[in-house]
C-alpha cells in the first residue's frame, strides 16, 4: 500500500480520491437510469448533481475540519489537499442536499426523486471512500486496541502511528512513544456499512413506496450503523466524554455520534410524516408508466 497511487510532479492523488471520483461517475449513470424508469427527465439532474458534488465536497471538508482539527494543526495548508482524504460524509450530505434544494426551488426540479436516484452513488462513495482511506492508511484511522481484530500497518504504508501520550495520530511532536498498532480497521468497518446500505437500498426503492421513503431510511440507518459499528472505534476527539476504554479502543461520544442522534430523530419524524401523507407522490412501477407515459 502506498499513500498516493499516482504522482504528477508534486501532486499525489490518493486511492481515496480515485475511488470517490469513480463512484460519482458510476452513481450518475445509475441515477439517470432510475429517473428514466420513474418517468423523470434526467437532463436537469446532471446539472444539479454537478453543483451537489461541488458543494458536497466543500461541506465535507468544512465539517471534517470542525470535528477533526488536530489533522491540520501542524500543517494548516493541508486543509486544501482534499485529494488526500479527510472528508466528512455528513458535511457532504448537507452540502449536496442544499444544492439539490436550490435547484428544486429555483427551477422547480423534483427534489425527492433526484435525491433518491443519487443514493446508490452515495452508497458506492461510502464504500470507495472507506476503502481508499484504508489504502491511504492514515485517514479515518482507528483507536489502539488489544482485541484480536486489531491490525498493525506495515512500515511504508503511510500510517504515521499513534502517539501514546495523547492517543492521537502523530502529526508532529509527541511527548510519548509512537506506535503503529494494533488499531481498529475503522475504514473497513465503514466500507461494510456502505455495502449493507447498498444492498437494502434496492428494497427501499421498490415501486409503490412514497418518494422520500428511501432517503430517510438511508439517513436513519447510516446514522445508526455508523454510530454503533464505526464511530466508537475511530480515533476522533470525544466531544462528550461519557466513556473511554483505551484497552479495547472504544470511546463515546464523538461529534459525529452527537450529530447522528439528531439525524436519527429527524429521519424518524420524516418517515412518520411520509406515512401519513406522501409529499411527492408514490414511486411508479413499469405498468403505471405504460398507462401514463411522460
Amino acid at each position: 500500500m502506498q499513500p498516493g497511487s499516482i504522482h504528477l510532479g508534486p501532486l499525489s492523488i490518493s486511492w481515496h480520491g480515485i475511488l470517490i471520483v469513480l463512484a460519482i461517475f458510476v452513481g450518475i449513470e445509475i441515477a439517470k437510469r432510475l429517473l428514466r424508469r420513474w418517468g423523470h427527465d434526467p437532463a436537469g439532474f446532471e446539472q444539479a448533481v454537478f453543483w451537489a458534488v461541488v458543494w458536497g465536497a466543500v461541506g465535507a471538508r468544512a465539517l471534517y475540519l470542525i470535528t477533526s482539527p488536530q489533522a491540520f494543526i501542524i500543517n494548516p495548508l493541508s486543509v486544501f489537499e482534499v485529494w488526500r482524504g479527510g472528508l466528512s460524509f455528513h458535511g457532504g450530505m448537507i452540502g449536496g442536499l442544499l444544492a439539490f434544494w436550490y435547484f428544486h426551488r429555483r427551477y422547480g426540479l423534483p427534489l425527492y426523486p433526484y435525491l433518491e436516484a443519487a443514493l446508490p452513488g452515495v452508497a458506492l462513495g461510502i464504500i470507495g471512500g472507506r476503502i481508499g482511506n484504508f489504502l491511504s492508511a492514515w485517514d479515518s484511522a482507528g483507536r489502539l486496541t488489544t482485541l484480536p481484530i486489531g491490525y498493525t500497518f506495515p512500515p511504508g504504508s503511510g500510517f504515521p502511528g499513534i502517539c501514546t501520550s495523547t492517543l492521537d495520530l502523530a502529526y508532529g511532536g509527541c511527548a510519548g512513544a509512537v506506535v503503529m498498532g494494533p488499531v481498529h480497521l475503522t475504514q473497513l468497518y465503514g466500507a461494510a456499512i456502505g455495502l449493507v446500505l447498498l444492498g437494502v437500498l434496492w428494497l427501499w426503492l421498490r415501486p409503490g413506496r412514497p418518494y422520500g421513503y428511501a432517503l430517510w431510511q438511508f439517513v436513519l440507518w447510516y446514522s445508526l450503523l455508523r454510530s454503533v459499528f464505526e464511530e466508537p472505534f475511530r480515533l476522533n476527539p470525544l466531544w462528550l466524554p461519557a466513556y473511554r476504554n483505551d484497552q479495547l479502543g472504544v470511546g463515546l461520544f464523538t461529534a459525529t455520534q452527537i450529530l447522528s442522534a439528531f439525524l436519527v430523530a429527524l429521519a424518524l419524524y420524516m418517515l412518520w410524516r411520509l406515512g401519513r401523507k406522501p409529499r411527492e407522490g408514490v414511486r411508479p412501477g413499469p405498468a403505471s408508466l405504460k398507462a401514463h407515459p411522460r
